[in-house]
């Protein structure tokens, strides 16, 4: 039976912690519930947010319409043989924790990404990743809802579609289905790590440890933890901007000018910028006007120091985004979903 709430604060709900309410709000923790939901008149008269973990989004204004928090929970392990296995995850399980528990599994694949905010359900939608992996390295499949059809779907890698922070979900399907559960492939021996990514080599010297799947998570929780603010400090969605994609030729005409420009291979034809080194050169790392910010570590991460209201967040995104494009003409394209 669903249980439908009305001026509920969404403060506890985003990681920007911008207290704006939704005009109807609804939990979603079984399939059957979600069936349930798609023939009720509120659904069918009012605009829809789903709200996962709250880590990619930026609210606006008050939200006038329906909030379905999607909650469903569940881990199932299935050997495939002796160096493989299936992993499957509930939508609503944390990112962070769920890579965790694959750890002590001893299953390989997922560590480089440890600490990225967020539910299992919404990481496919974004192909989510850090230093030098992606979640479509590792994805098997997904099930999700047709909200059109109502019926169930599973998806496989290529109908994902997956690209750099892209997939069908957030392109021709954006809107129309609900990724109720994740199966990952992950190695449980003789594991592949990538430790030539970012500053997960050095970190691992410093920390003196032995390689393995455990080391290189703590490496990246330790960088991550030195660079990012915690959400339940100092309100923010991590990265905000996408690192941008230009041609090898862009490439070249940018760095005779900034040969200490920080950018990786992205294929044989392309290079990817760190944005955050983009931002910190226009001089934007450390700015603050009122309570919104550029977080003083790490200049890819807006920030609200308490009472920003969203707005005002995304009026500064806007204005890094001109001032970046005027420097190298360079585009930035937001990461976070602004609503």
């Amino acid at each position: 039976m669903l249980h439908f709430e009305e001026q509920v604060s969404l403060a506890p709900y985003n990681t920007f912690g911008l207290a704006e309410k939704a005009r109807y709000f609804v939990r979603i923790q079984e399939e059957s519930q979600l069936e349930e939901l798609v023939c009720h008149d509120l659904f069918k008269e009012q605009a829809v947010l789903w709200l996962g973990g709250g880590s990619n989004m930026l609210l606006t204004g008050p939200f006038d319409g329906l909030v379905v928090k999607l909650e469903f929970s569940g881990r199932e392990l299935k050997v495939l043989s002796e160096d493989e296995a299936l992993v499957w995850a509930a939508g609503g399980e944390n990112w962070h924790d769920f890579v965790q528990w694959t750890i002590k599994q001893d299953l390989g694949g997922l560590e480089n990404m440890s600490l990225i905010p967020g539910n299992v359900g919404t990481a496919p939608i974004q192909n989510i990743g850090a230093y030098g992996v992606e979640l479509k390295d590792h994805f098997e499949n997904l099930r999700a809802f047709d909200l059109e059809e109502r019926t169930w779907r599973e998806f496989d890698r290529e109908a994902c579609q997956f690209g750099y922070r892209q997939s069908i979900f957030k392109a021709q399907a954006k809107g129309r289905y609900v990724v109720t559960g994740v199966n990952f492939r992950l190695s449980r021996k003789n594991h592949t790590l990538r430790t030539d990514y970012g500053a997960i080599q050095a970190q691992l010297e410093k920390m003196g440890a032995d390689l393995s799947i455990q080391s290189v998570s703590e490496a990246v929780i330790a960088i991550r933890q030195s660079k990012l603010p915690d959400p339940a400090e100092i309100g923010n969605s991590g990265s905000f901007f996408k690192n941008p994609i230009v041609s090898n030729e862009d490439h070249q005409r940018l760095v005779k000018d900034y040969p200490e420009m920080v950018a990786y291979p992205a294929g044989e034809e392309h290079m990817k910028l760190a944005a955050g080194w983009l931002i910190e050169r226009a001089g934007w790392k450390g700015y603050r006007d009122g309570d919104a910010g550029v977080h003083a570590k790490q200049a890819l991460v807006l920030v609200n120091y308490g009472g920003a209201r969203g707005s005002e967040i995304k009026a500064l995104s806007e204005a890094i985004q001109a001032s970046v494009y005027s420097t190298f003409a360079v585009a930035l394209e937001a990461e976070v979903n602004v609503i």
